[in-house]
């Protein structure tokens, strides 16, 4: 195991960006930055021994310093939408940007991809850490905000979360970055396979906001427990596809409360890599590129719709409008922890 550091480049604010990269003894390299504490790179070797960069991304910092479509992206302090940009806690409303027609999405401005982070660093993993200011993007409390992330020897990429506000506020944190098991430059992934452990997924409104019921997916599109490729039902004469434009859904994952589980798995056939995704999350929200136009990404690649997936970990969108969901509000003085895995193998 090994950590490397190098210049990224300059912010248009004139501050030094450094790229962390972590590469194991099977070489698999995970690459990070100080600005947003994005995920550049994951080089995963494939059934024939060839490592490809398996993440859409940007070659330099001014394209993490627009990135509209969230590559590789810290997304806090509140990840996906949540209703009428504004949420009540303890008797008091807070107001949030409107950034997704009349609601939220991922917090607003600054983004938590669009700040700089200190850094920590060993041979096997990276901690970035700020504190989000008392009311920055509309959200009370102080928050000390840190994510890790760790390259194991199994060849996983382990996200751990930790926070702590003093003052009650909502915390929900995930990452955001798109995959390609072809590799970044791989074109759609229409192609590949997917399998995710839920009986279910949160209904939404036409514009997305869940209303507080699950709906069954048995018999749906949106039945992803047998494994199937993307591509197989993503143009189905099925409403909440229709509304989304492809897969955009929060599934409510059949697992344990708190306990890290399996939860997902991508695969590809023609690399033989497969993904498994490990959370100890309630949702994960499958995202298929539905809104990637034209991105000019790394090494010359050029980003289009269904170019990637994300599996973004996660409470429910909207869970502070939906008193059955599980609960995304932090207390003041307590501490917040939460792990994602993405394993791959061939």
């Amino acid at each position: 195991m090994s950590l490397e550091t190098k210049k990224f480049g300059t912010t248009k604010d004139g501050e030094e960006v450094t790229l962390y990269s972590l590469t194991n003894t099977n070489g698999m390299k995970a690459e990070f930055i100080n600005y947003g504490a994005n995920i550049v790179s994951l080089y995963v070797p494939g059934k024939d021994g060839k490592l490809d960069d398996v993440v859409l991304g940007f070659d330099d910092v001014a394209g993490y310093e627009v990135n509209g479509c969230f590559f590789g992206s810290f997304i806090g302090r509140h990840g996906n939408r949540i209703g009428g940009a504004q949420f009540e806690l303890n008797g008091v409303t807070y107001e949030l940007e409107k950034n997704d027609g009349e609601n939220n999405l991922h917090g607003g401005t600054p983004g938590y991809h669009h700040v700089m982070y200190e850094a920590e660093a060993s041979e096997d993993s990276v901690t970035f850490s700020r504190i989000s200011p008392d009311m920055e993007q509309g959200y009370p409390g102080n928050l000390d905000i840190r994510v890790t992330y760790t390259l194991t020897e199994d060849n996983e990429l382990k996200i751990q979360y930790d926070a702590k506000s003093d003052k009650d506020t909502l915390c929900n944190v995930t990452n955001h970055s798109y995959f390609n098991l072809k590799g970044h430059d791989g074109g759609v992934v229409t192609g590949h396979k997917v399998w995710i452990k839920a009986n279910g997924f949160t209904e939404t409104s036409d514009d997305l906001i869940p209303n507080g019921t699950i709906v069954d997916v048995t018999g749906t599109p949106m039945d992803f427990r047998t494994k199937k490729a993307i591509g197989d039902e993503i143009e189905a004469d099925y409403k909440p596809l229709k509304i989304a434009g492809g897969y955009d859904h929060n599934f409510a994952l059949d697992k344990k409360a708190g306990q890290l589980e399996k939860v997902a798995e991508l695969s590809e056939d023609t690399t033989g890599r497969t993904m498994e995704v490990y959370t100890d999350l309630p949702g994960m929200q499958l995202y298929t590129g539905n809104f990637i136009e034209k991105e000019m990404g790394k090494n010359g690649a050029v980003y289009t719709k269904r170019c990637g997936v994300c599996f973004e970990t996660q409470f429910f969108p909207n869970s502070i409008h939906v008193p059955s969901f599980d609960s995304c509000v932090l207390k003041a003085g307590e501490t917040f922890t939460s792990t994602t895995v993405y394993r791959f193998c061939h």
